[in-house]
Parts: structure tokens; sequence; C-alpha cells
């Protein structure tokens, strides 16, 4: 079939040079439409509750909030996990659901099940309320709105953030959301002054009710007069300071009570669990812009950009939006550096086929196979959904140089037949000759490429989302390198290649191969007759290569992927479970002051607990600072990330009580969604008992700490926050005649303070907030002495009714699985994961004793690299055998299959030695590395196979079809290597975002090639003796072929 469609393409080829030119346009079309990221989304299918409760402890929110919602969610379909955190006034619950799950349908049976949960909360407790629609990789840009007059509060500024940058960015297409933190939400505020309270004889209940009813708008319908009708409505709302002061709350022998006279009414910032600092000198307001699912970052940052332009303008003067962090140049760098190593390999890769081909003409048809196959890929990629990112182009990368294998064999057999024909048949015949002679070969050979990236298919969680648009592009490439080659090579073939048989018949003399290939087989020729004649040599180099292999493997660690520099650095500082915000903030400004002495450092911005729900939920004893770098020409020389990031470590060293751990913007949201830590490895202590779990956690993060390679090693915090706790005696409110409501409710409006109405400013509307003043509310004695008035107008202090005491209690609760944990966190620094997890395990092994009902996990990068392995290790055997079957159906001989599977040890231990030069660690990229090698080695053994069994089957001798075989293909074999090998040497020497994780992919290669092309060049031909198989015998096209002198095996 393939020569009937061969043949077809070359009497059509006007039809297919326009279908060429069609299917590239739509190619670049497609890529122009292409969405564009950094890296592949690895979020996990993810919703998550939030839910702010009135100041109650951890202990309450988990009882109280978390629980509830947990129990709504359990039996979800598709939920395979649930994890929570219960801190102070703050509920998260995160519901995760199988891999593939659309996010609009889980969104939606937790919306429905929401609704459940609301009614198991009690009255009071807060509404729980879903997260925006988006990812780990949503927070796009941030920004700070800085004052350069000096003439704006904090709460001015903060109302500028809410009210005009806010609502202005949210109506950028493809923004679901923008946060704010920082300044002082601008509030009304009501500080009521006790004593008056007394002294008037008001209490401060219905001080609050006088409020509420003094202080709302009614509608009268409408009134109709003269054929005119008249909408009614009456104004009441409070328009400002002055009508909230007027209020009257009481009369006095006939005098009205105003409320300025039983309150300081004055305009204030509402209770906060959070702020930002930045470089150490200043508090400012910042903003976060939250992109939507699916939408493509490059565009949503550029349209949020050229909004912050407009937004400028309407802003007053001296205020200047500031964003000190965006995706866009992560994003831009990233594909930037696939998108130059892709230009990159193509010019070293014309390089390769002009030397070996020796003319522009045929370096032209086979160069045009790359971007035919590239503009293939790019418009599968748009049909398909696959974004522009760091993967799915570096596959695009990595197959370079594979997409110019079948057309190099294609060109290089048109061009050697014709330079040996005779003349006496057409251009035409000989290049349809030439192409059907190696056609099966090299569908086969591309369709065993294309079989093994089948693993890559397979992986699934994070692993699956990272890599699968990687084995997708080197997939849809290959295909489109396939077409080119069986239909596109030989009509370009013959509309390019000169007519090497009509020269031939002209001048009776078949031209020389060019002066390369010449010098090749002068060297090659002797070299592989010598190893034929000594077979056992052949074998005793590839034993020696295996040996080398076996002896280096041991040697490679271990890990999931080398970790990305993103560009930017975040340290989470961790303070006392005790420390209040203000203190936080001190010491947070003192560390950002000592890391701006590292001269890479350009800027340090501080988000210190939690702003507006949505994104975050820390304590207030959190801080996560983002530390902005300077452009990588103004370090020290020799300075890389690794080494700012150790500097650091050395500046917070010193800092009483603060803990510190680096990791980076995206990685951090990351790993907090999938495994809720915020390093590279978690260990998870589940237990029930909190003072259990923290000391076994302690216990484990000191033997942590002295394995070698552990950084920024911390346990979690779950206790050591102080409280006062109020515990009213029941029996002498109901001596006294009390309802313990109301001692409830006087303890939550004068010290907790509650909402009594809103003040609005046009559209604008801010909380009137009422709560005894700070005098009265600030210390234990303060609480005993708050007069609570019986029924008979008695006067008693809550301390009579109630015991007030302080005591130590949970900071915050992490649940998974409605099972409470401990998490300890480790950074690993100088050595692989995969050792430093085995050393770690059995050193607690060793040395924590736990008591029953304690379990410890680990999780982090090792559980991915763990689950990625696993799934390799029965995937990759299962696809080798796919392999070796298609192999026999092309060859229909199983010693001729297992000349070729030869290929893949040798192959292997060029991979492994290169990695062990460089230093690389045994990763899921270098896994796809060898995986790719199996492809490029396999094919160049059909190819020599191929031929090796057409010239045996000619009736040559066996030794002399070894040695003819291999001299004639040298060349397209050194030419497959050679552009496969320098296509990945860009990728191999780039240093931009990415470069990480492409270059042990590029090293596997460009080393498993070197042993692969030794094996195949030398050994392949040598063994074939032992390996050929008797073939029915063809007429000989030569007349100087021999019969057959040898026996076969």
């Amino acid at each position: 079939m393939l020569n009937h469609w061969i043949e077809s393409v070359l009497r059509n080829k006007l039809v297919v040079v326009l279908l060429t030119l069609a299917v590239m346009g739509a190619g670049y079309l497609s890529y122009k439409k292409l969405p564009v990221d950094a890296f592949p989304d690895v979020s996990p299918a993810l919703v998550q509750v939030f839910t702010v409760t009135s100041g109650l402890g951890p202990e309450e929110v988990e009882k109280f909030v978390t629980f509830p919602v947990e129990a709504s969610m359990s039996g979800l379909p598709k939920v395979t996990e649930i994890r929570s955190v219960s801190n102070f006034g703050l509920s998260v619950v995160s519901i995760y659901f199988e891999e593939g799950t659309d996010i609009y349908f889980a969104r939606q049976v937790v919306g429905e099940r929401l609704g459940e949960a609301r009614e198991a909360i009690p009255d009071g407790f807060g509404e729980p309320e879903m997260g925006p629609i988006s990812t780990g990789q949503g927070l796009v840009l941030y920004y700070n709105l800085i004052d350069t007059t000096g003439e704006y509060s904090l709460e001015d500024l903060r109302s500028l953030q809410d009210w005009v940058v806010k609502f202005n960015l949210q109506t950028v297409p493809g923004v679901t959301e923008v946060l704010g933190i920082g300044g002082f939400v601008k509030q009304f505020q009501v500080n009521v002054d006790p004593d008056a309270l007394l002294r008037y004889n008001v209490s401060l209940h219905d001080l609050i009710e006088r409020i509420e009813e003094n202080n709302e708008n009614v509608g009268g319908q409408f009134l109709e007069r003269n054929g005119e009708m008249f909408i009614l409505r009456s104004e009441g709302l409070a328009d400002g300071m002055d009508d909230l002061k007027s209020i009257i709350v009481s009369h006095e022998d006939g005098t009205p009570v105003y409320l300025e006279e039983v309150a300081d009414v004055e305009i204030g910032g509402e209770i906060r669990q959070g702020l930002q600092t930045r470089n150490g000198i200043e508090e400012v307001v910042s903003g976060m812009v939250i992109k939507l699912y699916g939408t493509n970052s490059s565009t949503v940052i550029e349209a949020v950009e050229n909004k912050l332009g407009e937004i400028q303008e309407a802003l007053p003067e001296g205020i200047v939006i500031d964003p000190y962090y965006e995706q866009k140049t992560l994003v831009e760098g990233a594909v930037n550096t696939v998108t130059s190593a892709l230009l990159q390999g193509i010019i070293l890769v014309v390089l390769v086929l002009l030397l070996f081909i020796g003319g522009f003409r045929p370096s032209l048809v086979v160069a045009l196979a790359i971007p035919f196959s590239v503009l293939i890929a790019t418009t599968a990629m748009y049909y398909f959904g696959i974004s522009a990112n760091l993967m799915s182009l570096g596959g695009l990368a990595i197959a370079i140089g594979m997409m110019v294998d079948g057309t190099i064999v294609m060109v290089e057999n048109t061009d050697r037949l014709m330079r040996t024909s005779a003349g006496s048949e057409s251009k035409i015949r000989i290049i349809a000759r030439a192409c059907q002679e190696v056609a099966k070969p090299i569908t086969f050979a591309t369709l065993i490429v294309v079989l093994v990236f089948i693993p890559l298919f397979t992986l699934q969680g994070v692993e699956g989302k990272m890599f699968r648009p990687l084995a997708y592009t080197v997939s849809l490439a290959m295909f489109g390198s396939l077409i080119y080659a069986l239909f596109g090579a030989p009509v370009f073939a013959a509309l390019f290649l000169p007519n090497l048989s009509r020269r031939n018949k002209e001048t009776e003399e078949k031209p020389q191969e060019i002066w390369v290939v010449r010098a090749l087989v002068a060297v090659y020729r002797p070299v592989v007759s010598f190893f034929v004649r000594l077979r056992w040599l052949a074998v005793g180099l590839a034993a020696a290569l295996l040996l080398v292999g076996l002896w280096v493997f041991p040697k490679l660690g271990s890990e999931f992927t080398p970790r990305l520099m993103e560009g930017d650095i975040i340290a989470n500082l961790t303070m006392a479970p005790s420390v209040s915000l203000a203190e936080t903030q001190r010491n947070t400004m003192i560390a950002e002051r000592r890391l701006l002495e590292i001269p890479e450092i350009e800027q340090a911005i501080s988000r210190i607990g939690r702003g507006e729900v949505g994104a975050h939920g820390d304590p207030v004893n959190t801080v996560h600072m983002m530390v902005v770098l300077k452009d990588p020409s103004e370090w020290r020389d020799g300075f890389t990330q690794a080494d700012v990031e150790n500097a650091m470590r050395e500046k917070l060293e010193g800092m009483p009580g603060v803990q510190a751990n680096m990791t980076q913007p995206i990685q951090l949201s990351v790993d907090e969604l999938i495994g809720g830590t915020k390093a590279q490895l978690a260990i998870k202590l589940f237990g029930p008992d909190l003072d259990i779990l923290k000391e076994k956690g302690e216990d484990i993060a000191n033997v942590v700490r002295e394995v070698d390679g552990a950084a920024d090693v911390q346990a979690g915090q779950i206790t050591g926050a102080p409280q006062i706790v109020i515990r009213p005696d029941r029996e002498a409110v109901s001596r006294y005649g009390f309802n313990l409501s109301e001692v409830q409710a006087l303890i939550e409006a004068a010290v907790g303070g509650v909402e009594a109405g809103q003040i609005y400013e046009g559209v604008r509307r801010f909380d009137i907030y009422v709560r005894y003043q700070k005098d009265a509310r600030d210390t234990v004695e303060d609480l005993g002495a708050l007069i609570i008035r019986t029924p008979e107008g008695a006067m008693i202090p809550l301390g009579e009714i109630a015991l007030i005491e302080e005591i130590t209690g949970p900071l915050s609760i992490v649940r998974e699985n409605t099972q409470r944990y401990l998490q300890i966190q480790s950074n690993v620094v100088g050595r692989d994961i995969g050792s430093f997890v085995e050393e770690a395990q059995k050193a607690i092994d060793a040395e924590v004793d736990l008591p029953p009902g304690y379990l410890v996990t680990w999780g982090g990068q090792y559980e991915l690299q763990k689950e990625a392995n696993q799934r390799l290790l029965v995937v990759v055997p299962i696809t080798l055998a796919l392999i070796a079957l298609l192999i026999y159906l092309s060859f229909t001989s199983l010693k001729n299959t297992a000349l070729i599977l030869l290929n893949i040890p040798l192959a292997l231990v060029g991979g492994v030695v290169a990695l062990w030069i460089a230093g690389e660690n045994l990763s899921v990229p270098s896994s796809i590395g060898f995986i790719a090698l199996f492809g490029i080695a396999l094919g160049n053994g059909m190819v020599l196979v191929t031929y090796l069994n057409q010239l045996f089957r000619e009736g040559m001798d066996i030794h002399v079809v070894s040695v003819k075989a291999a001299c004639l293909r040298v060349r397209p074999v050194l030419m497959t290597a050679g552009t496969t090998a320098l296509g990945l040497v860009p990728l191999l020497l780039a240093t931009g975002p990415g470069s990480e994780v492409q270059r042990p992919l590029a090293i596997v290669v460009i080393g498993g090639l070197v042993s692969s092309t030794i094996l195949t060049l030398l050994v392949l031909p040598a063994l074939y003796k032992w390996f050929a198989v008797s073939l029915p015998r063809e007429p000989s096209t030569s007349a100087g072929s021999q019969p057959i002198r040898t026996k076969t095996f």
C-alpha cells in the first residue's frame, strides 16, 4: 500500500505542494492562537470552602465549622481526599476530586452540599463559601499602592484599592478575583464608654438597637396624581459622622442623650489578621490578581497591565501602582528558553544536513520536514487545547533532530540510487524505487518512536499533567514527520534534486560521494572490517560498556524533577505561636532589611498573616516574603539562585524565634495545594492528641535535622497560642435571673465588637462597628469588671458569674480525611531526595518511638517520585514488549528482532554515564530521555538491519554484506544521530527559566546516542552473522554479486 501511495503522490505533485502549504498555513495560524503558560498547570481538581467565623478559637472552628463542612462533602462523586485547616477565626476545607474532573462539575456538587453544611453550622458561626475559580498557578500578578506624597493614610490607600483598583481590575476578561491585603479597611467605629452607659442607664444591647433603628431607608410604593405616578421613598440612612453622632440613644429627664455623649464616634480600621510590608521601611497596601481557571496567562496579564495603566490615570496624583511580581516575566522566560533552543537546534540540524548531504537542494528537502512537522503539531495542540509552555514546546525541541530522520533516509537513499544508476531509468522512477525501498522501515521506526512515549501518557496526577504535554507534542510532531517523509519528501525530491542519472548517462561515469562521506568511509571501513573479522572483540566492547554502566548506575541519586528556578524567591518565616501581629511586623521588617544587604536582591515584600479570604489562610505568626531578584547580569560572578538562598539563610539564622524555609512563588502554591506543604518534603504524623503530636513531631524534626542535606526543617505549630477563656457559672447566671445568651452577647459585643449597619458614600459602603473603648476591655481585670444588668436593675460584674483564666491552646489544627495530623517539612540541599528520604526513614524508625494509633507517612516530591516510578516500572516493560512485537512484525524474524533490541542496553549505558559525569540525578525528565533514546536507537538499528537483509537477499557473502551495508549506511546513521544530538545541544547549554528540567533529558539522549551509535556502527554489523536469517534469494541487480557462501543460523 505504501508503494502505491508513493507512486500516487509523484503523479500529483502540484496537489501535494498545495496541501503542504495549506497544512503549514493552518499550523501557523493555530500557533498564533495557542494559549501561552510558563508550565503545564499541575494543580489538582480542587474546590476550597472558606468560612470566616466570629473570633472563634481553632478547636471551636474545628468542632463547629470544619467538621460539618467535611461531613457534608463526604460521599460526593469523584472525591478522593478532603483536607482542612482550622485557624483562629477561619476554616479552610479543601475537597480534592479525581484527575480530569471538570472543575465546574466539582463546584456544582460542592455548592449543592453547602446548604447542608450551613444548616449544621450553629447560627452566627459563619457562612461557608467557595473560593475563586482558579488553580495553584492562578496568582498571576502582585502589586503595591505606593503613596509618593506622604499625604494619604493607610485607610485612604486601602479604600482606593477596594473601591477603585479592585473593582476595575475585576472587569478584565479572565480575572476571577482581586484580593487585597494591608492598610486598614475603613470603618465608622463607635467606641462605647461603659461608664457613660451606666450614667445614662443605657445597655449596650439597647445602644446597638438604637443605631440600627436610626439608619435605614424604606419604600412606600407610589402615589398617583394628575395622571402621573410618583415613586414614594423615605431616606433615613445616616450620611456620615454627623448623622451617626446625632442618633438619640435615650432620654434623661426629657433631654435627649446622643450617641456622641456615650461613645467616641470616629473613622478607623477594622480588626485585621494580616498586613503587608516593603523593604523594611513601610507598611503598604497590596493586591493579588487571580486568573480564571483555563484562561491564557499571557493574555490575562497583558490585559491586566493595560487596565492598570488606565486605572493609574484615575488615581489621585502621587499614588502609584507598582507591580512587583508578574508571571508574564516567567512565562516569557520559560517560552524563550525552549523557542530559542528550538531555533538554534534547527540551525544546527541544517548545518549537519549540509555537511553530510553536500548540497543545498537535498538539504532543503530534508529541512522542510521540520516546519511541516512542527506546524502539524501546533495545529493538533490548538485542537486538543494544549498550551504552549515549557514542556509542550520542549517536546518539539527534543523532537527537532528526530523529525528529519525519516526524510534523511528517504533523501539519502534517493541520492545514492541516482548516483549509482546507469541512466536507463527516469528520475521519477528512481525516486519512487528509492522511497519504496525504505518506506516500510521508516514507518515502523517512526511508529516505534511514538510508541516509546506511551509510558508518559499513562502517568497520573502531577507527573502526568507535567509531562503528558511533552509526550503529545513529540508524538504529534513525529506523525507529521512521517507524513512528510512518505508523501512530501518524494515530491520535493522530484522538484529539487538534480537528475544525476541523466548526468551519469551523458558522462558515462558515476559521480562520487562528497568528500565528508569519503573521508568517513575511509576511516570507518577498516575499523568495521576489523570487528567483522574478530566478532568476539565486538562482544567484548559491548560487554565492557555494559559493565561500565552497571558500575555507574548505583552511584546516581534520584529525585522527582530538578528544581525549576523561577527567578524569584519566597522566604517563609514562622515565628512563635504566641506572637502578635505588631511583633510579627517588627521582626519581619528587620528580616527585610537584613536580606536587602545581599547585592543580588532588589526588593523584599512580605505578606504577614492573611488578607481578604480566598487565597491564603495563614495565622499572624506566618510570613510569606517575596524576594525579588535583580537581573542575573548584575549578580556577583559565579553566583546562582541557590547561592542567593544560602546567603538568605545565613542572614536569617541569627534572628531569635524565627524559622525560615526557602521556596518559590508557583512552587509554593502548587506544593500547598498538592501536599499541603511549603517545602520539598513533608512528613505527616497522624494521631488524635495534639500534645502528643507536638512532642513526637519535634522528635522527628530533630532526627531529620541531623541527616546530611537537610535544610529548613520545621515541625508544624499546632499548639502554643495563649488564650483567655471565660467560663460562665450557670448556677450564678440563673441565680441573678440572666439568660446565658445575655452574658455571651455582652462579651461578644463589648470585647469583640459587632456590626450595627453601614454608612454609604455613593456606592461605597463602610461598616458601623460597635465595641467598648480599648481601656475598658484590654486586660483580664477589665473583662472581670464588665457590668451586666439584672432584670431588677442590679449591676453585676462579669467576674462574679464567670471564671476568667489564661490557658495555652491550639494555634492551628490540620486534618486529612477527618484525621488530625502534624506536618514536619524539609528541603534537601546538596544531595538527591531519594537517598535523603531512605536515610531519614531509617533514622526515624530507629530513634522515634510512636505510641499506638500514631502513623508516619511521607509526602511532597518524594511521594510524586514514588508514584511515577511505580507506574513506569509497570508500563515501560509492557511498552518494550509492544515494540519488540512491532519489530518482529516488520522483520518476521526473532533473530533480527533480538539484534535490534541489543541497541537498548547500550543506549542506556551512554545515558547513565552521561548523567553521572554531569552530576545529575535520575528523575522523571531523565526517564523521558531514556524513553526517547529507545526509539532513536531502535530506529537506527532497524534501518541498518533492513539494508543488511537486502544485500544478504541478493546473495552476497555475509562478511561482505556486513562491511558493505555498514559503509553504505554510515552516512544516514551518523546524520540521524548527529541531527538528534545537535538538536538537543541548545537545551543542554540553556540557562533560562525551565532549563533545569530539560537539561537531564538532553544529557541522557546525547550520551545514549554516543553509545548506541557505537553499537549500531561497530557491534551490530559484527554480530549480524550470528543473527542473520535465510531469506528468499532475489535476482541480483549487480553483476558483481556473489552467491551465498556462509551458512546462516
